[in-house]
């Protein structure tokens, strides 16, 4: 379903709010990278991320860092990257939350965000890397890290557990 310039930014005393527009997971698959991820439903976090969903690199190169748990990235920075030409669809960058409705821009580390039952807190923003080339229509030819460079996404860590579900209001909170 194309996006539609319906889904504004809302202001609650003066802090962005959005919506959830997918949630992606991937299982560990021997070999496999964590990428590109597909969507569900509904989802409980823990402090380590999204339950069922596996990131290969973060386990075996970062030690399972907290502050790299979840990953989120805005569907229009998503639908910027496919104006200028790159086939990138949600889940497809490895991303476990696609947000709609705040920018790329109004994330930033310390922020919070009550996403569903769960709290999120942005520890820093995700650098573009060559796994992207592993993605469906990308290839190794075309300069998808540079395309990407400032706009791979916002990691987290999971300050609240619970559940969130697609559709789920996203509330920034106050930061800490």
């Amino acid at each position: 379903m194309p996006f539609t310039s319906a889904y504004l930014i809302v202001m609650n005393s003066g802090r962005a709010a959005g919506q959830v527009h997918q949630i992606n997971v991937k299982p560990e698959t021997a070999g496999a990278h964590g990428l590109p991820k597909h969507p569900v439903d509904r989802v409980a976090l823990n402090h380590m991320g999204l339950v069922g969903d596996f990131n290969r690199w973060r386990h075996e190169e970062a030690d399972d860092d907290p502050k790299m748990a979840v990953l989120l990235m805005p569907l229009e920075t998503i639908q910027e990257l496919n104006r200028e030409g790159w086939p990138i669809r949600p889940g497809d960058i490895g991303e476990n939350f696609t947000t709609i409705g705040i920018p790329y821009s109004s994330f930033a580390p310390g922020k919070r965000y009550r996403i569903g039952g769960a709290v999120v807190k942005i520890t820093k923003a995700c650098d573009p890397c060559s796994n992207l080339y592993v993605l469906p229509n990308i290839g190794k030819d075309k300069d998808i890290v540079k395309a990407m460079y400032q706009r791979r996404g916002w990691y987290a860590s999971v300050e609240q557990e619970g559940e969130a579900a697609r559709g789920d209001r996203i509330e920034e909170l106050s930061s800490e």
